[in-house]
């Protein structure tokens, strides 16, 4: 039989939009992570735990390596032709970069969301969401997709906007429209962790708040970690904090780690006081 027409070995999804086994929330832990661009380490081992169904914030200056850190927890710091890497990260215990594991089962079960919204500008709000699908070989039918546009949609705190025009071009909404409808995509393959680098950095305050909204809500499904420049959103938003430092052309390290509230009130470190305070960065 054709691979067209044999869909029988294909994941499915159901009428609520939900992957078999996507329920369970899962841990993601970095384990001596150093990450190098050619001969410049912008990484030394860095360890992480990023606790099941929680918002881990990646706090600390511009570069310290946070984004290199968050870009190799789904495996495109890979991408880099010059990158190199070294140490592990589990999902549930298991390597993500393990030779026996696939590059898009690390995608499929780690999403991302970037600093730029970046919807598929001429494609419409509907096929945006769905676009994920025939990437990670999901089978569907036409009532199952038109049920998980509007469960994405939900969640991403967009349904409501734009139930009405879903054959509109996504390109045609608005900058905080398009990163939630971003988010929406993301969430179309049901990933168990969720990336979200500086995802409000280029939003105004009101779609920010709705941003920040929807985050909280999506943490009771998903395993959240953001990176983001601005304080008062991690504060806001985070569970657990983890602060990154460069200082003097060193690599990027984790200077502090911990429950969110302990680390904005009582950080145990006088630099993640002076940087939660606004003295540097």
């Amino acid at each position: 039989m054709s691979i067209e027409t044999d869909t029988t070995m294909l994941p499915r999804i159901d009428a609520t939009g939900a992957a078999p086994g996507s329920a369970d929330l899962a841990e993601l832990r970095a384990v001596d992570i150093s990450a190098w661009f050619g001969t410049h380490k912008v990484l030394d081992r860095v360890s992480l735990t990023m606790p099941a169904g929680g918002i881990t914030a990646l706090i600390g200056p511009s570069g310290c390596g946070k984004s290199t850190f968050l870009r190799i927890l789904n495996r495109m710091h890979e991408l880099v032709p010059s990158a190199q890497l070294a140490g592990e990260v589990l999902l549930d215990g298991h390597d993500i970069y393990s030779p026996d594991r696939k590059l898009t089962d690390a995608r499929r079960s780690i999403g991302m969301v970037f600093q730029k919204p970046n919807p598929f500008p001429a494609m419409s709000i509907r096929d945006n969401v769905i676009a994920g699908l025939k990437l990670t070989g999901t089978s569907a039918s036409r009532s199952e997709k038109d049920a998980l546009v509007e469960s994405c949609l939900t969640k991403a705190g967009l349904w409501k906007e734009v139930h009405n025009r879903l054959d509109a071009p996504g390109g045609g909404l608005s900058g905080g429209q398009q990163q939630r409808l971003c988010i929406a995509r993301s969430l179309a393959i049901k990933p168990r962790v969720l990336l979200m680098d500086e995802p409000c950095s280029a939003l105004d305050p009101t779609s920010t708040r709705v941003i920040e909204e929807t985050m909280l809500e999506l943490a009771e499904e998903v395993t959240i970690v953001i990176v983001t420049h601005n304080m008062q959103q991690a504060s806001r938003v985070s569970t657990q904090c983890a602060f990154f430092l460069a200082s003097h052309g060193t690599p990027g390290v984790i200077v502090e780690y911990g429950d969110t509230y302990a680390m904005f009130n009582s950080p145990q470190d006088q630099r993640t006081t002076d940087y939660v305070n606004g003295r540097f960065g």
